[in-house]
């Protein structure tokens, strides 16, 4: 399996598409204005302490001061524990004598700025790697509460192993729990370099300097999404490339050998059609090479994929059409999923099989198909409905949410009311209206399908209601408004 990673990069957005023998597999995006500031280490300067409040208000350079709460103020536990487990038996120190106006201090985001309210503070700094988060203040070692206890024990006995006794404490993230020790030994290093140079530039640089921003999306190409099975990674930016080679010779050695800068004429995500690929994804609908289709329907609580046989005939007989179908399925809904970032509970509807041998190789294809997906999934066998149930760990946004927002017209439904139900709905409108108020006359405003439709087929039941109420009612078409928006003036 060949693997390329093609980035383009622009000031306000970075794409990345992860390519598997040709075909698009995964898509990232990053918008600069979307980026928060959480995680983010600054040298702050006090502003002023409001023991009243228990609060510090913390200059760290930008538009609004930030604020740091009492309880947000790290101390060192003599036992190593991690601190909200001390915080809730000790009394806390007042504020008042824990900070004065005028001092440095390095802090870090924990709640981005909101309309009017700065940024949260802490001053317990937190560097997150791929599998660990570092907590270079602490020794305790820990391990995600959502791992199975059973689990728990081991992992963090192979984790204190691996921390040696250099100082510093790790918790053990869930998409850690099948981590090899070559992988974790990486990202202890990895974090260990990046709190050596806050620590460096917290003593070279001024008060109200960044020590430390969260990882872009194009650092964490070199971190999280190169594997064995990269060929290359290519950037489409000389400025992205030169500071990515970088990034990548201090902390990623490995992976930044494979780094290429692109200088092709045509837009790097030409070469492989991958913006086409983009649309279809966000589409229901995807065709299969033999004729039949998937149907794709995301809600809030899980995600359905339906198969079809379509226009394919192929096959000899139709247990065999039906079989080529499934088999040639499983691997498209597995590439959809990561496509998508379709996460939580999936439901397949395979189309049914007949013959048991036939629904074992089905499982056994989706199965392996799901083994190359970076992202956690379990998959259940056939039900009693003869549909497959599987979950995905949620990772970030689907490429839906991440794209889209939902249509002014139908508010997210798919579907809007008929031109005539619309009409029936502005009738019965015009009925309650006339009960009340007596106006000179009605005028309805609505979109030019509705309007259509009263001065064609329903005409004889407008005129009929207009003698009804004894006032006449006009009609003026709004192009701008939606098939279910309309408006009833009094005159």
């Amino acid at each position: 399996m060949q693997e390329d990673i093609l980035i383009n990069w622009s000031p306000q957005e970075t794409r990345v598409a992860i390519v598997e023998n040709g075909v698009l597999q995964e898509l990232h995006v990053e918008r600069t204005l979307e980026r928060g500031l959480v995680g983010n280490v600054y040298l702050g300067k006090v502003a002023r302490v409001l023991p009243g409040m228990q609060s510090a208000f913390i200059d760290i350079g930008l538009e609004r001061a930030a604020f740091l709460h009492v309880a947000d103020v790290w101390h060192r536990q003599p036992e190593g524990e991690p601190p909200s487990m001390v915080r809730n038996t000790q009394p806390l120190v007042p504020i008042e004598k824990q900070v004065f106006e005028g001092q440095a201090l390095m802090v870090q985001v924990i709640k981005d700025p909101i309309g009017t309210k700065g940024a949260r503070l802490s001053t317990q700094i937190s560097i997150a790697g791929r599998m660990l988060v570092f907590l270079p203040q602490d020794d305790h070692v820990g391990v995600s509460q959502k791992i199975p206890q059973h689990q728990r024990d081991e992992l963090r006995s192979r984790l204190v192993a691996l921390a040696g006794n250099e100082g510093g404490g790790f918790i053990l993230r869930t998409n850690g729990e099948d981590a090899s020790d070559l992988e974790l030994s990486e990202d202890i290093g990895y974090l260990r370099k990046a709190w050596a140079r806050i620590k460096s530039a917290s003593v070279r640089l001024p008060p109200l300097s960044i020590l430390h921003q969260d990882l872009s999306l194009l650092q964490r190409v070199l971190r999280d999404l190169v594997g064995e099975g990269t060929q290359t990674i290519r950037v489409d930016s000389r400025e992205q490339f030169e500071a990515l080679k970088t990034f990548g010779l201090e902390f990623m050695p490995a992976a930044s050998a494979k780094l290429q800068h692109y200088k092709g004429e045509r837009p790097i995500f030409d070469l492989y059609a991958i913006d086409d690929e983009i649309a279809k994804a966000l589409g229901r609908r995807v065709e299969l090479k033999s004729g039949g289709y998937l149907i794709v329907d995301q809600t809030e609580a899980l995600t359905t994929v339906d198969v079809n046989t379509g226009g394919f005939v192929g096959a000899r007989n139709f247990d065999d059409t039906i079989f080529k179908t499934n088999l040639e399925a499983a691997q498209a809904i597995a590439r959809q999923l990561r496509l998508r970032n379709l996460g939580g509970i999936i439901i397949v509807d395979f189309i049914d099989m007949v013959r048991e041998d036939h629904r074992e190789s089905v499982l056994a294809e989706f199965k392996k198909q799901l083994v190359r997906d970076r992202v956690k999934t379990m998959a259940g066998g056939f039900s009693q409905l003869g549909l497959v149930e599987m979950t995905r760990k949620r990772t970030r946004e689907s490429l839906a949410h991440m794209l889209c927002e939902p249509c002014p017209t139908c508010q997210g439904k798919g579907i809007v009311k008929t031109a005539r139900s619309v009409a029936y709905d502005i009738c019965r409108e015009i009925l309650r209206e006339a009960r009340q108020f007596n106006p000179r006359e009605f005028r309805v405003i609505a979109s030019p399908k509705v309007i259509e439709l009263f001065l064609d087929e329903e005409s004889q039941h407008l005129a009929g209601l207009s003698e009804f109420i004894g006032k006449p009612v006009s009609l003026q078409s709004e192009g701008a408004m939606g098939q279910e928006q309309y408006d009833i003036v009094l005159l």
